[in-house]
């Protein structure tokens, strides 16, 4: 599979640009998923594609919905503390899905001990609790830039 272009790259059908696409998922158990609904609002007010999975994703069932959807950004949260067990598992299925270029974000209850390991793994932003929108929004686009 070749490298994905950036999204100003990618050209939509009817010939302009293609806007960001994001797939927002909640893996594992946790139930609560208003911090996730908030965030996808807020990246959809400010011209991305949106795409929300629900609760109670595998990563699976993620990886295989960013192929599908052929987003550019998989936004997590996860409240559960099981952020160390699935985000590993999630890149190495975008990996064997040849979707390395996909930017991955992460959402929730994240202890700082944990932050290192996650950019390690190539987590490409971390949002703890009452985390700016306007930041998430920035950083995507940044994201999308490089």
């Amino acid at each position: 599979m070749t490298e994905s272009k950036t999204s100003s790259e990618r050209i939509a059908p009817e010939g302009g640009s293609r806007r960001i696409r994001v797939l927002v998922a909640k893996p594992g158990l946790d139930g609560h998923d208003r911090g996730a609904k908030v965030v996808a609002r807020a990246l959809r007010d400010a011209g991305m594609e949106v795409i929300y999975t629900g609760l109670r994703q595998t990563p699976e069932m993620i990886a295989e919905a960013a192929l599908q959807e052929d987003v550019d950004v998989v936004g997590l949260s996860i409240l559960s503390g099981a952020h160390m067990a699935l985000t590993p598992r999630i890149m190495e299925l975008l990996k064997s899905n040849g979707q390395s270029n996909v930017k991955v974000f992460i959402g929730g209850i994240i202890p700082d001990e944990d932050l290192y390991r996650l950019k390690e793994m190539g987590v490409t932003g971390v949002y703890g609790p009452g985390a700016s929108t306007d930041d998430i929004i920035r950083d995507v686009k940044h994201a999308m830039e490089g």
